[in-house]
């Protein structure tokens, strides 16, 4: 099983161009099958380091576990999500994106998945991310059985206040 390096993360966060594009594809399993050079930069790790790999090789540990639980619920229902992610760059600083992940097909098979991530708003994550603090702290206090569906109902409670979806609430911002 890969482990990805320990990279302990810092303060420090880098920010896309707003006319900036980072595209990725993998396998059914996750797995990186293509990395863009705006991907590449910015996560610190050539395209020969990332082939192969688990995309998981970027996931910043302040993220919720619930928010990737969403992701892959929506993707095994051929579904695109959309979400606001922080990623963890090589030299453990950060860099947040508004993503869109997607199925790819050949034919009528699912293959892959692509996901292109821009530069998402100031406002959009001053709202996010006291929302997934929350959730992480919630994760973090409990047995990992457990971690998920507490994370969850904290981000439902949160959307069901003024929104009938997940996505509603997500493009609301």
């Amino acid at each position: 099983m890969y482990r990805p390096p320990a990279i302990t993360p810092t303060d420090v966060e880098h920010l896309l161009k707003e006319d900036e594009l980072i595209v990725s594809k993998t396998d059914t399993s996750s797995r990186i099958t293509y990395a863009s050079e705006s991907f590449c930069a910015i996560s610190g790790y050539a395209s020969e380091e990332l082939l192969g790999k688990p995309h998981s090789i970027i996931r910043h540990p302040c993220m919720p576990r619930a928010i990737f639980n969403l992701m892959w619920e929506h993707l095994k229902q051929e579904k695109e999500f959309l979400g606001y992610v922080k990623n963890l760059s090589r030299d453990g600083s950060f860099y947040w994106t508004f993503a869109s992940i997607a199925p790819t097909y050949d034919k009528e098979e699912v293959v892959g998945y692509m996901s292109s991530r821009r530069a998402p708003t100031r406002q959009a994550l001053n709202i996010i991310e006291p929302i997934y603090q929350r959730m992480r702290q919630a994760e973090m206090q409990l047995p990992p059985d457990q971690q998920i569906p507490a994370s969850s109902a904290l981000l439902w409670q949160e959307i069901s206040r003024e929104y009938q979806s997940y996505a509603e609430y997500i493009l609301s911002l």
